[in-house]
């Protein structure tokens, strides 16, 4: 009767243990932005932006791209340029470039971020292609436009931004469709 009572116990625990984790699992989103906020990283920007803003020009914010690819995107992907001057209030632009090498359609979905992380409050775009996924067919390029506003109340402090892409390969849970059925208008399509 000892062992059966041992062997219950010992179910009991690992049923603890799996249930624990499974709480873990759901807190770990707020624990993410909680540390994000704490150390000041991975700042996280909203939807597209519907306001209007008063241009300021005596005042100059340096805004730099980044973009890199998950450890699983195959593609080439990266700005026009590598920064950008603007005035803050002014709407601005920068294209990316992607370019899908491969001889399969292949989904992707960029994820943007913003540094310095108090700055992402302050960074307005009012459009972009992280909004959607993108497909891309075999050999095709894309130009794929972001425009922005880094808002006149940014902190004084902060006079660089750092705007900041990761694509991801997300083929297996969203497969292509035909490029017949592809109506989007913003991207500018380019055969390789």
């Amino acid at each position: 009767m000892s062992e059966a009572l041992d062997n219950r116990r010992l179910v009991l625990r690992l049923l603890a243990v799996v249930v624990g984790m499974f709480a873990f699992g759901f807190a770990l989103v707020p624990i993410y932005d909680v540390m994000c906020q704490a150390f000041g990283i991975n700042g996280k920007t909203a939807g597209a932006y519907q306001g209007q803003q008063a241009v300021d020009e005596a005042r100059q914010v340096r805004v730099q791209f980044l973009a890199t690819n998950s450890a699983d995107m195959v593609w080439e992907f990266h700005p026009m340029a590598d920064e950008l001057t603007v005035v803050a209030g002014a709407s601005n632009e920068m294209l990316f470039v992607a370019h899908n090498p491969t001889d399969k359609p292949m989904t992707a979905q960029a994820i943007p971020s913003v540094a310095p992380s108090k700055a992402a409050a302050f960074f307005h775009k009012t459009e972009c292609f992280c909004f959607t996924q993108q497909v891309l067919q075999p050999g095709e390029r894309i130009e794929m436009p972001v425009r922005f506003i880094v808002d006149r109340d940014l902190p004084k402090d902060v006079k660089h931004l750092t705007l900041a892409y990761t694509l991801f390969d997300i083929t297996a849970r969203k497969p292509p469709v035909a490029q017949a059925t592809l109506a989007q208008t913003a991207p500018t399509r380019a055969a390789p």
